[in-house]
């Protein structure tokens, strides 16, 4: 059964950091490429950062250069996002997503509430 599990989110001032965690099972992480995406409140779910099957590759949306990175983690099977200098507009439900373009294969988390507020 393929599980991806996000985890670390939370409430955080402005200017703070969280880490995010997502944990998978059921299928082969190593050759999965890995993204986060958000749905922030009323918006649409975009696009946040990926990270290749090797983790050679990163690329992320330009809202979040330079303050997000994303990692990953093989032999833990465990991709990570590490936020740092939120803002009150990363308010967001933020997506674990595993893609394998070979096979057109891709599975979803349930997602992990981040929320940053004075």
């Amino acid at each position: 059964q393929v599980q991806l599990v996000e985890s670390g989110g939370g409430m955080v001032q402005p200017g703070g950091f969280l880490r995010l965690s997502c944990a998978a099972s059921g299928f082969t992480f190593s050759i999965y490429d890995m993204s986060w995406y958000r749905r922030g409140p009323g918006k649409e779910r975009e696009f946040v950062a990926t990270i290749f099957s090797s983790g050679k590759y990163t690329n992320y949306a330009d809202s979040v250069k330079g303050r997000f990175t994303i990692s990953r983690d093989n032999a833990r099977n465990t991709v990570y996002l590490q936020m740092n200098s939120l803002k009150a507009e990363d308010t967001a439900v933020y997506y674990c997503y595993a893609y394998r373009a070979s096979v057109r294969e891709s599975y979803w988390g349930q997602g992990t509430q981040v929320t940053v507020s004075s």
